[in-house]
């Protein structure tokens, strides 16, 4: 494994590092294996986004062992309300959450404390006189928090962010895909719908961002790198081509700035198949090569199953819905399996009150509402 400084924080990190997104879907045996699985392979960055116990949990039992030699980016603002994600800035439960974090992780400290997710260029005004920016200042003073992060989909508020002199990395979308999108605070507008000629290749924004994090030496971890899977199938990819694990990594790690990729696991197979961009050739690693003869779509309405759409007020995950829906339209006739894994899942898309407040909170424009019905209708329930 190789390693890059993370920019002013000076910590060491692996270039291939983990998403524990997904740990929530496994038991907690198998969760708590696949970290140890990772770390050794050498991954040492785990990103922890998520407010749910049980991923925290397992989280926290998988780096006990070995806690000095993690670094973990640990979100303020992902919080937990009526077993659902509640992304928030209201200290009532911005700060009992993070306490969660540090009892369910085992560790008195967090290396990376992630102001979480801004978009919004009028939130991020906003968050520099609020309580909450005292409470992020507090528990780096306090040492408690190690460095400050900020995570972010949008291109302007990052920029912000890595001139802001306090916050030391950022945790960005960064694709070929998204790549090519313009900036936007408004989500409706975020991805347009087809692009013109001065559009192609890197939008000046992202460009923009890029240089700025260098310059300021604001190292940058990687979200979505994989846009939740649809660049590995030319099917769902946007590009109309498929890419490798490998050249997605590659095209994520040669950005300026990007010191590692956090990958989502699922399977000890999948930890190979990224760490293996470590071995992999200038050949295996090219995909400029598969870009330039691919057509140029948008990315608006593409779920990545990200998961910032909750909370629902029905308890759907929606995510999940959305990522069988996509597993089962990829075949001729849905497939018994994922057939068997929706009926299991405890709400249904046809559950779905179409209020809409899931897409006022989405990043990538998903027609949430209209994607349910089309799934209720798929799978029968």
């Amino acid at each position: 494994m190789k390693y890059r400084t993370l920019g002013k924080t000076g910590l060491e990190v692996s270039e291939i590092g983990f998403g524990g997104e997904w740990l929530e879907r496994h038991p907690e045996e198998e969760g708590v294996e696949l970290i140890h699985y990772a770390s050794s392979k050498g991954i040492n960055i785990l990103d922890c986004w998520m407010p749910d116990p049980k991923s925290r949990d397992i989280i926290g039992k998988g780096i006990k062992d070995n806690r000095s030699q993690w670094f973990i980016q640990g979100h303020i603002g992902s919080t937990w309300k009526d077993g659902q994600y509640y992304r928030t800035r209201e200290m009532e439960y911005v700060r009992p959450a993070f306490e969660d974090l540090l009892k369910r992780m085992q560790t008195d400290y967090i290396d990376l404390g992630m102001i979480h997710y801004v978009d919004s260029e009028e939130e991020w005004e906003q968050i520099q006189h609020s309580e909450y920016l005292d409470y992020v200042m507090e528990l780096k003073e306090k040492g408690i928090i190690h460095h400050i992060g900020m995570s972010s989909h949008n291109p302007k508020v990052a920029k912000k962010a890595a001139e802001s002199g306090y916050v030391e990395m950022i945790l960005f979308s960064i694709n070929p895909a998204f790549d090519m999108l313009p900036a936007s605070e408004n989500i409706d507008i975020m991805f347009a719908d087809e692009f013109d000629s001065g559009l192609k290749g890197i939008d000046a924004d992202r460009a923009l961002l890029y240089r700025t994090c260098e310059e300021n030496q604001v190292g940058i971890t990687v979200m979505k790198g994989f846009a939740g899977g649809r660049l590995f199938d030319e099917k769902r990819s946007p590009f109309g081509v498929s890419l490798t694990p490998v050249q997605c990594i590659h095209y994520a790690l040669t950005t300026p700035a990007v010191c590692s990729i956090m990958c989502g696991y699922d399977t000890k197979e999948q930890v190979d198949a990224a760490v293996a961009y470590e071995r992999a050739s200038e050949a295996e690693k090219d995909y400029a090569s598969v870009l330039t003869s691919a057509p140029l779509h948008s990315c608006r309405g593409e779920c990545t199953y990200c998961g910032h759409c909750k909370p629902c007020v029905e308890n759907l995950d929606i995510a999940m819905i959305n990522k069988f829906y996509d597993l089962a339209t990829m075949q001729p006739e849905v497939p018994a399996t994922i057939q068997a894994h929706y009926e299991a899942l405890e709400h249904k898309a046809s559950e779905c009150i179409v209020c809409q407040s899931c897409e006022t909170r989405c990043p990538f424009g998903v027609p949430i509402a209209e994607r349910m019905e089309k799934t209720a209708k798929l799978f029968g329930c």
